[in-house]
């Protein structure tokens, strides 16, 4: 298991709330290594979460890594794009942008979130203005999805 791993494992187990996961785990090699963790939640996540995942992470990594390192747990940002199921669920009702290993973008409305496939309201270009069609996104076809916000 590389330290990657290792880090989120322990993150893992970390975590108090069962709602809680960890999205990812960044491990920049530069002196001093820097440890990301992204953390996200079903219903959300607070400062005093990530704050205290921070001091629990923190005392355990200091009997697995013995030189200086930073360590940083936030939560995913806009730009950070959408990994897990669980994100997915969590986002139903949003809007999204989702690349696909087709070279295709394609956005809209997050309508639901299926154990193999996302589905997404659109607008339907052809045709009258206003309508809409369902377009169901195969997980493995995804290449990237973001959930976009409107400022309307």
């Amino acid at each position: 298991m590389d330290l990657k791993e290792k880090i989120k494992e322990l993150a893992q187990t970390n975590l108090a709330d069962s709602a809680h996961f960890i999205v990812d785990v960044i491990v920049s090699k530069h002196k001093p290594m820097k440890f990301t963790i992204i953390l996200d939640g079903d219903k959300g996540i607070t400062v005093d979460d990530c704050a205290n995942l921070s001091n629990k992470l923190n005392d355990s990594l200091g009997s697995l890594i013995e030189e200086q390192y930073l360590l940083e747990v936030s939560t995913p940002g806009l730009d950070h794009p959408l990994k897990l199921h669980r994100q997915f669920v969590k986002n139903v009702g949003r809007g999204l942008k989702v690349n696909t290993t087709a070279k295709k973008v394609i956005t809209g409305k997050l309508t639901g979130a299926e154990t193999e496939k996302i589905i997404l309201e659109t607008e339907n270009k052809e045709g009258k203005k206003g309508e809409t069609k369902l377009i169901e996104i195969p997980f493995t076809e995804i290449e990237k999805a973001f959930v976009t916000v409107s400022f309307k």
